[in-house]
Formats: structure tokens, sequence, C-alpha cells
């Protein structure tokens, strides 16, 4: 354990620090306790000569970790924001280091690794899928932005995948999340307790030499064709109108899908991502992040959606601007603004 927390356990053996994010009953979602501990552990061990790798698990059948907890943000947002901005400015400073932790971190990405699930898993140096992993940056849905370095990913994934994946918020397969660079290695879910033993008792190469499997062909890769064309559009508005009149089957469920999101989260995320392909790091795309998270506070969409999803849990959100064609450019341009208290490194 690390700082008081039992939501985060740790322990070294065999030269590896093992992190098990343990909150099962929440599906391991992340607080401020949580990204307070993992800051602190992984601080001390990559100046501990004791420590040679990193392992992240989650506790549990249902997954690595959901996401954050965003029943506190809903709270805080209403009250004064400053608390979510608080704990984003501490994920995101989390992330970072995750990022560049210069020891091998091994991330298991075993069933749901969604938002914040990503933030601490697929920016490690090694990420290991399995057949059962059910990764998203589903933010739309709430009337959020994909956040925690994922549009850095998101805007490098091969053609339009990454755009599909966020403005969609629909969950993909860990064979599709090798395939857009998201993880790196596939085990199966059956061999993940054999995998992490072999990690400590021989390290990380060897563990994956004798475990790894080849992962299934990618379902999004193959959709290649009607992907990159639909969503190379100047606006999201293009993109759903060419979505909407495409022979495939999949693209008309795609515009279906972006039709329930937030127009004004739709809109954002497109531009956040167009914006991060051409920024050069992690921590780049992270001040935006920041800056992004912060202008939703002020949103009407982000207290709607999650009202809708988890307090109320009507489904039914009332979004405003209600359509894609209300959202103004200078709405849109305003989440990127900077704040007073703009993330360095």
């Amino acid at each position: 354990m690390t700082e008081g927390s039992d939501e985060v356990l740790t322990r070294v053996e065999g030269g590896v620090g093992l992190i098990t994010l343990n909150r099962p009953k929440a599906i391991n979602s992340l607080n401020q306790p949580m990204v307070d501990a993992l800051r602190a552990v992984l601080t001390a061990w990559a100046g501990d000569d004791a420590v040679r790798a990193v392992v992240l698990r989650g506790a549990g059948e249902r997954g690595l970790c959901a996401g954050g907890d965003v029943v506190a943000v809903y709270h805080s947002a209403r009250k004064d924001g400053v608390e979510a901005r608080r704990f984003w400015r501490d994920e995101y400073l989390m992330n970072a280091q995750i990022g560049r932790f210069a020891k091998p971190y091994v991330a298991l990405m075993d069933g749901i690794v969604m938002g914040g699930g990503v933030g601490v898993s697929a920016h490690a140096n090694t990420r290991v899928v399995t057949d059962t992993s059910k990764v998203a940056m589903p933010e739309v849905g709430i009337g959020f932005i994909p956040d925690v370095g994922g549009v850095f990913l998101l805007s490098r994934a091969p053609g339009g995948l990454g755009l599909h994946a966020a403005l969609t918020g629909a969950p993909f397969s860990g064979a599709d999340a090798i395939a857009m660079g998201f993880a790196d290695h596939c085990v199966p879910h059956g061999d993940l307790e054999a995998f992490t033993r072999a990690v400590v008792d021989d390290g990380p190469d060897r563990a994956l030499a004798r475990h790894a499997v080849e992962p299934a062909p990618s379902e999004l890769a193959a959709q290649r064709d009607w992907i990159d064309e639909c969503y190379d559009g100047d606006n999201a508005q293009d993109i759903l109108a060419a979505l909407r009149g495409h022979r495939a089957a999949a693209a008309r469920e795609a515009a279906d899908l972006i039709a329930t999101r937030s127009p004004v989260a739709v809109s954002v995320t497109l531009a956040a991502v167009r914006r991060a392909a051409k920024l050069e790091t992690l921590e780049d795309v992270l001040v935006q992040d920041y800056r992004v998270s912060s202008a939703s506070l002020r949103s009407h969409d982000l207290v709607e959606g999650i009202r809708a999803q988890l307090i109320d849990k009507d489904r039914n959100p009332k979004w405003s601007p209600a359509t894609l064609a209300e959202v103004s450019a200078a709405e849109v341009d305003a989440y990127f603004a900077p704040v007073d208290d703009d993330l360095s490194f």
C-alpha cells in the first residue's frame, strides 16, 4: 500500500513493483487519493535501484480501469469546479510521468480500459491487451472531451481510425488497440497470472516471448476504406453527412451513434484530435487537455451528460446546443484558450 490508501495496492517482489488498482466495484475508477498514490509510488520507484520494472493491473474480473470518478466531477462542476480541476491537473501530471517512465512499465490492459484507464496504461512503454480487452475514449457520451493524453494517441492512429473512436466513443478490441497504437502485445486473458509471474521471475522480455500471441485481425483496420473516406470531412457536420450517405452499414451505424452524442463535445473533440496531430509531445497534448477540460466545467453539457448517464440514469440528455449546426467556431475555439494555471513540465 502507499499513501495510506487501500485503493492502490503496491508491493515489490523480485525487483518488480506490482501496482493493483483496487476499487473493483467501481471497475477501479480513479479518484484523487488513487492518483496521489500512483504519483507517489512511481516517483519513489523511478529512483529506486531495487525496482527494475513495474506491472500495473486492476483488481476484480471486469477490467483494469473504467476511467475517472465522473460523479465526483459532476458534484464539483455544480459547485465551483476546484476539486475537478485539481484532479485533472494531478491526473495529467501522472499521465506524463507514465509516458516518460524510464524503466519497463508493463500495463495489463485486460477487460474494460476506458478514459482514465487509457491514461494509466496506453502511455506505458509495454502495453499488453488480452482477448477480453474493451478499450474506449467514450467522453463525448457525457458531454466531455477525450483527455488524459488520449488525443495524442488518437491523432496518431492510422488514417481515420482515431477520429472514428473519438467521435463515436465506441469501444474497440485489443486487436484494434494494437492496430491503432494504443497497445503493443497480446497475452491471452487466461495466461495473465502466469505472465505476471514470469515478469517477476524472468523480466518482461522473456515473459512476453513465452506468453504473447499473435493478435486477432483488427476489425476496425479492415474497415479503413469507409472510415478514412468519411472522417476526412472539414467539420463534424460534413463527417456525419458522409457517414449517413455511405453504402457501408457500419458507417451509418457510426452516424447514428455520433448523433446521440453532445454536439459541442463532438465538435471540440474533432478540433482537439486535429490540433493534437500538430503537437510534438504527450506533454504538449496534456497542456491542451487541461485547458479543454477546464472549459468543459463551464459547459452545460458536461453536467447534463453525467446527470443523464449516471445520476438520474434516464439516458436522455438535453444537449445545448442541440445540433452540430448550432455549434459555432468561436464556441469551439474558446475551449482551447490558455488558463491561469496552465500545466508546465
